[in-house]
């Protein structure tokens, strides 16, 4: 009978941790149209906490008008030029598919010059290899820009339809955003407080993932996007068209580890050459060498301080499987995933390390000749 309210404590224990991990589980099933609105909300509150800060002690320590402040800053300085800009670049991508599509490269003439500047050898390996037929590719590329230019105009579609969705997701980040910046360092702390874990385990995780954010952000963000502008001056310099678009795609994949911005800067500058405009391709190359492609190992130390830790592999495939998973959330998404798994194996190593060293300050256990250890007095 002495075991029945022991036993009850622990069935009213696992029916309270059952009915959190449901109540858990149709939160996150609620709040899931709003996913991305909410994780681009929390980023960037902890990205532009330091604004927050330098607001409230302007404001005398009113949190309220320092949230304000900080959001009308981040609105109209970073979220209404990036609108902007993403329409801009829709626009230059539609009249550069047209403009194809009216007036298609000629691949035949391309590849007369370009197998002219080949020597003998190479001439009849391409001869040999059938490359030399350039009507199935003339074909194929024709087909590719009226894909493309579908592919584009049902996206307009789906977004202006999707307008109000859009809007309302917006409006529920920028809303979130003003309450973790003003609520961001207590709604972190109460986390910590509640977590299911040990308290030096979150606090650690905490840590690491502020700096993983940071380090994703501050560091391939801005590197990307300076990376990305440099790559734009360049290509305004050589008067290439739609110099914007290839602007932002040098951004993009200036994220991606490995690919890098040389995805797109080097194609382009081939393509100037092989087109005729040499010193215009050779320009591009050359600054995308020396200027862009360095950009990354000059800003990247100013910006972060510290490495992430993550191997560059374990980035790619992250971010790949990210942008496949999520889209274009993901770039940012996988790696902190990726940061965080491997942050916790490595508390975990720790832990265990110490643990480790622990057993062997102890030493050996004797036991007695009744084969039971001594007690160890407390001190």
């Amino acid at each position: 009978m002495a075991r029945t309210p022991r036993r009850t404590d622990q069935l009213q224990h696992a029916s309270f941790l059952l009915i959190l991990a449901v109540v858990s589980l149709m939160m996150a099933v609620i709040v899931w149209p709003f996913a991305t609105a909410l994780l681009w909300a929390a980023l960037a509150a902890i990205m532009f906490q330091p604004l927050y800060r330098w607001m409230l002690r302007k404001m005398r320590g009113r949190r309220n008008p320092a949230a304000v402040a900080s959001l009308l800053v981040i609105f109209f300085a970073v979220l209404v030029p990036a609108l902007w800009l993403a329409t801009l670049v829709v626009q230059e991508a539609l009249t550069l598919v047209a403009a194809l599509q009216q007036q298609p490269v000629d691949l035949a003439a391309t590849f007369d010059n370009v197998y002219g500047m080949l020597p003998q050898a190479a001439q009849e390996a391409v001869d040999r290899s059938g490359w030399a037929n350039m009507s199935s590719a003339q074909t194929k590329l024709q087909e590719l820009l009226a894909a493309s230019a579908g592919m584009i105009a049902s996206q307009a579609v789906s977004i202006g339809s999707g307008a109000l969705s859009f809007i309302l997701s917006f409006a529920v980040g920028l809303y979130v955003m003003f309450f973790l910046l003003r609520d961001g360092e207590r709604i972190g702390r109460t986390l910590l407080t509640t977590a299911p874990v040990e308290r030096s385990i979150s606090e650690r995780l905490a840590e690491r993932f502020l700096g993983i954010v940071r380090a994703t952000i501050k560091g391939s963000g801005v590197v990307g996007l300076v990376q990305g502008v440099l790559a734009g001056i360049s290509f305004l310099i050589v008067g290439l068209e739609s110099a914007l678009l290839f602007s932002v795609l040098t951004t993009i994949f200036a994220l991606v580890p490995v690919i890098g911005a040389g995805a797109i800067y080097i194609p382009v500058g081939l393509w100037l050459l092989v087109t005729g405009a040499v010193w215009q391709g050779a320009f591009v190359l050359i600054f995308g060498v020396i200027v862009i492609s360095n950009a990354d190992n000059v800003l990247r130390p100013i910006l972060v301080g510290r490495d992430t830790g993550i191997p560059d592999w374990i980035i790619l495939v992250t971010t790949l499987g990210g942008i496949s998973l999520l889209g274009f959330s993901g770039i940012v998404l996988g790696p902190l995933v990726a940061g965080l798994f491997l942050a916790s194996w490595s508390i975990l190593q720790e832990y265990r390390e110490e643990d480790t060293r622990a057993g062997e300050e102890i030493g050996p256990i004797t036991v007695d000749a009744t084969g039971h250890a001594p007690d160890i007095a407390a001190d």
